[in-house]
């Protein structure tokens, strides 16, 4: 790795000359595919107890009433404190889109989840300032999307190596770069709005399985939005806050790739190659192969709960060392237990919001079937590399049959294998069951899809402001 220099001043300009027009088909037909998904876990989060505390919180704290608070019937709250809430609610599930990279450096899948805090940003600053115009909301979505993604592949693996929570990271760059975007912020004072949002980046990886890790995403959208804020009102930071020696980069992963950094910012966007992935299952996308590959298994070979005997599952340390708990007690640590998940597939054959309950994952069968789960390292797949996500699941039944099941290399929901339109407003559908009507669905669904084309956003900010049931 070498120090690479410009960086900051490149990504501003980058920023400052990004037009609506200029930005390809292409990324803007993943935008909007990456929107739609995003607005379904903004629901879907509202019924999380981290969110609800977020929201007394801010309700509590008070001030200039700036833009919706979500799940809190209309009410207005300061900007920063209504995109914590909102961003915190899109990751609580952990269900959002993921950057790709096939950089086999790279520990494959673990870069950043690059959607909700560029958009979140968006969405609210958007309200703060005025700005209805779809175009002008989806450009300053997609100018921080790649900052974020681009800062966050050039940067030395190390960096998610060391503990970081790239998502809270590098996702405050994005927020602020949105939220700069919508400002105007030119020269000076957008080099300014970097340097001081890449003092506020945070997030550690250990609190995953806690209310904390969404809580990373929240707070670095509402860094990110400060960031923007403070440089606008005249406060300083350092204009070249992405480079050099004590530049972030280099601070939290060692540096920048010299090569990769010189193809520059927007060619191509990040968001059309390497691409994005968007999740079908609520955990990390790491289990995802595997999750599928377990499904097959019991479902091809019609294979029942009760006469499973145990499940051997064999992987990299890529998966096994992230995917940490054992046993998980709880659906916050079932995101991240391979036992939890595959035992999902073995008991209920899905794996959606009403599966990643307390009351499921804390039940007898779920901790019953937890148990008939062993983890292995296994040595050929560890010595194969990370660039792509490999594991391999074999089934004993109480009869003594095995049954055993490659996962497929090509994940659901990457670039290589993506899910459709017609998935997406699927997931959309399942995210939100039960929290808002059909009728409020398919309109999410239909203004999502078509953000860049709508002359005013109003309609779509207020469907996302629900009031869940109890």
């Amino acid at each position: 790795m070498e120090t690479v220099t410009n960086i900051t001043e490149k990504s501003a300009a980058f920023v400052e000359q990004l037009c609506y027009e200029d930005i390809p088909e292409e990324a803007l037909a993943i935008g909007r595919r990456c929107i739609v998904d995003t607005l379904g876990l903004y629901i879907a989060g509202t019924t999380e107890d981290v969110v609800t505390i977020l929201v007394h919180e801010a309700l509590d704290e008070g001030g200039v009433p700036a833009a919706l608070l979500l799940a809190s019937g209309g009410r207005k709250v300061p900007v920063g404190k209504a995109a914590r809430v909102l961003a915190t609610a899109g990751h609580a599930h952990d269900w959002d889109d993921t950057q790709v990279s096939h950089d086999p450096a790279h520990v494959y899948g673990l870069l950043t989840h690059p959607t909700v805090p560029p958009l979140t940003a968006a969405l609210t600053m958007s309200q703060a300032l005025g700005i209805i115009d779809g175009k002008v909301l989806m450009t300053a979505f997609l100018a921080g999307f790649e900052v974020e993604t681009k800062i966050s592949e050039w940067m030395s693996p190390d960096h998610y190596l060391r503990g970081h929570h790239s998502s809270g990271t590098v996702g405050t760059l994005g927020a602020c770069i949105s939220a700069a975007k919508l400002m105007r912020l030119t020269d000076e004072k957008l080099r300014h709005a970097i340097g001081i949002a890449a003092s506020f980046a945070a997030g550690i990886r250990c609190n995953f399985g806690t209310m904390t890790k969404p809580l990373h995403v929240g707070r670095a959208t509402e860094n990110g939005i400060t960031a923007a804020r403070l440089a606008a009102r005249g406060i300083t930071a350092d204009p070249d806050a992405l480079d050099g020696r004590w530049g972030m980069p280099h601070v939290m992963s060692g540096g920048l790739s010299h090569t990769k950094a010189a193809q520059g910012f927007g060619a191509p966007m990040s968001i059309i190659s390497p691409g994005v992935s968007i999740k079908p299952y609520p955990s990390g996308i790491l289990t995802h192969p595997s999750m599928d590959a377990m499904l097959q298994l019991v479902v091809e070979n019609d294979i029942r709960p009760e006469e499973i005997e145990r499940i051997d599952f064999y992987a990299g340390s890529n998966i096994l060392t992230p995917i940490r708990y054992p046993i998980a007690a709880n659906h916050l640590q079932a995101k991240f237990s391979m036992a939890a998940l595959l035992s999902m597939m073995a008991l209920y054959r899905r794996a959606g919001r009403q599966e990643f309950l307390n009351a499921v994952v804390g039940g007898k069968a779920m901790q019953d079937m937890q148990q008939r789960v062993i983890t292995h390292l296994d040595p050929g797949i560890e010595a194969a590399g990370f660039d792509k996500i490999r594991s391999r699941i074999e089934i004993t039944t109480r009869a003594g049959r095995r049954f055993v099941q490659q996962a497929d290399e090509r994940y659901r929901g990457g670039p290589a294998k993506p899910m459709t339109d017609g998935d997406i407003a699927e997931k959309f559908r399942s995210c939100t069951a039960g929290i808002i009507d059909v009728a409020n669905q398919d309109r999410m669904i239909e203004l999502g899809g078509k953000l860049d084309q709508l002359d005013n956003i109003s309609e779509l900010v207020e469907l996302i402001d629900v009031q869940p049931d109890g």
